[in-house]
């Protein structure tokens, strides 16, 4: 099986993401887990540019990389500038990487008018910084920045920029969409020229701006691209670079090539989750292989297929990248829908009389109602074990209180008091928040890790969604309340549904709590 090289750069380019900030820390912290995965090469980020980038080298020194080589990115010298004098070269020196990736200009438009040389010097820039790092004895990685807009504007003189550094030594040449704004068959026209011209491993980057970040890689590596370069999440600058959760399982389960073990690729979904936590992003359920949905059936047509033979609606094994198969619960679905989820959660059905067919009709009815137990498994898995008789609540609301004040020209502040009960013994707390719902929240952790060993501190409320059911009774109206909480191992969703938006969050507060308790 052919193996092709996995260049991750989400501790750089992923960085430029809006709403996107690692620290030096975060970033050791994702380094590692790139490396466990067997990602072969993890691009830190830009010594030169900015001290957190320095300090993550500094930090990265004493760490030992068991499969990725570490690489620290930069540009070539300064126009008419000796290279060993270059403050950016000399950074890229001083982080002591195995690797360094440099980049260069390929097209005539961003030398004249945007580093303000000319054609020529920047061949120079080019061939003289890869040069010089290559005797010193690093492994250099050079990124041809705009490469197939310059090659489409001027081939003969963007072919150069990259003979140039074929010239210096570079071990590998990268073609970079740096706009995104590339076709899937210009991508491997181009490529496949290149490839048959130099004598060095070739390697693609792109970006996301047309949709196409994802498609234009695999069409470069049926070109003749052995190394592709994409953050984890496809996070980064504007739309974004080619996500490396859709090209690896694409690449390996699609095309037959080799980026990384079987036993690695299991952990792809894993990987992307815990990236999106420590970049304090949402996770994506639409995403490709690892997202929430990508292996979610509603339709109960579609779930009594996959009950028979899952391919008659999976491209793939979920459990290949470490995903998993869902049935949704909604007013659409039926007896197949409940018998498949009830199997899948262990839950006998049958208690309380209620079969799949008495359940499905409940589940109608609470729908008309406004729940929606498609986005709300872990409420559906409560209600499941209700309606059966299999519940046992480990904790039981007594009575809450919450209280908003406000004073002029002072931000509001909110207070709650719950009163619970685990089994014969209750605990009374108090505290505070940034709204209602947020101290009602931080009250219930309190009274719950009275009674509780299990670290709370660890569970995240991702996301909180209010939506008004039918809004013709204005303030008056019902509404639903979405809370999204996720773990180191896991997400669930909770729903609540009231004419008061304080009891709706309770309702679906409590059952993300009570599903994590079932769950520890």
């Amino acid at each position: 099986m052919k193996s092709i090289l996995v260049y991750d750069t989400t501790l750089r380019d992923g960085s430029q993401g809006e709403k996107i900030n690692f620290s030096a820390e975060d970033k050791l912290r994702i380094a590692r887990r790139l490396d466990a995965m067997g990602i072969h090469y993890i691009e830190g980020g830009w010594p030169g540019s900015n001290p957190k980038d320095a300090q993550f080298f500094e930090l990265a020194k004493k760490m030992r990389f068991k499969h990725a080589c570490l690489a620290a990115f930069g540009s070539t010298r300064k126009p008419n500038t000796r290279v060993e004098e270059d403050k950016n070269i000399i950074a890229l020196l001083e982080s002591q990487t195995p690797a360094v990736t440099v980049f260069g200009k390929s097209w005539g438009l961003h030398v004249k008018k945007v580093i303000g040389t000319t054609l020529k010097e920047n061949l120079a820039m080019i061939h003289d910084s890869v040069a010089y790092l290559h005797s010193k004895g690093r492994e250099v990685i050079y990124d041809a920045e705009h490469f197939f807009d310059g090659y489409k504007e001027d081939p003969g003189y963007a072919t150069k920029t990259i003979e140039a550094a074929v010239s210096g030594g570079a071990d590998v040449i990268v073609l970079c969409d740096t706009n995104g704004g590339g076709l899937p068959f210009e991508i491997e026209e181009i490529m496949e020229r290149i490839c048959q011209r130099i004598p060095v491993k070739v390697g693609i980057h792109t970006h996301n701006d047309c949709g196409h970040a994802v498609a234009n890689t695999l069409m470069a590596v049926r070109a003749g691209a052995v190394m592709v370069q994409g953050t984890v999440n496809g996070y980064g600058e504007r739309c974004g670079n080619a996500d490396l959760t859709s090209v690896i399982p694409n690449l390996q389960l699609k095309m037959g090539l080799r980026c990384m073990t079987k036993k690695n690729l299991h952990h792809l979904t894993e990987l992307s989750r815990y990236v999106s936590e420590v970049a304090n992003m949402t996770p994506f359920n639409g995403r490709p292989f690892v997202g929430k949905s990508a292996f979610a059936h509603k339709g109960g047509i579609h779930v009594n297929a996959i009950m028979k033979t899952p391919k008659a609606y999976e491209h793939t094994e979920p459990e290949a990248v470490g995903n998993e198969r869902r049935v949704l619960i909604s007013d659409l679905s039926g007896k197949s829908n409940i018998d498949y989820k009830a199997k899948e959660l262990g839950i006998e059905l049958g208690g309380n009389g209620f079969d799949s067919k008495r359940i499905a009709k409940e589940i109608k009815q609470l729908e008309h109602e406004g729940y929606q137990f498609d986005a709300a498994e872990g409420s559906f898995e409560l209600l499941l074990k209700k309606l059966t008789g299999q519940f046992e609540p480990l904790f039981q609301l007594e009575s809450f209180r919450v209280a908003s004040e406000k004073e002029k020209d002072l931000p509001c502040r909110a207070y709650a008091t719950i009163k619970i009960s685990v089994g014969d013994q209750q605990e009374i707390t108090a505290a505070e928040g940034n709204g209602p719902v947020n101290a009602l929240d931080n009250a219930l952790r309190k009274a719950l890790n009275k009674f509780f060993s299990v670290d709370l501190k660890k569970v995240h409320l991702v996301d909180f969604k209010v939506r008004v059911i039918e809004g013709r009774e204005g303030t008056g109206a019902r509404v639903k309340v979405f809370i999204e909480s996720r773990d180191q191992k896991r997400l669930w969703s909770t729903i609540g549904v009231s004419t008061d938006v304080i009891e709706a969050s309770w309702e679906a507060l409590e059952d993300s709590f009570q599903y994590k308790l079932a769950h520890t």
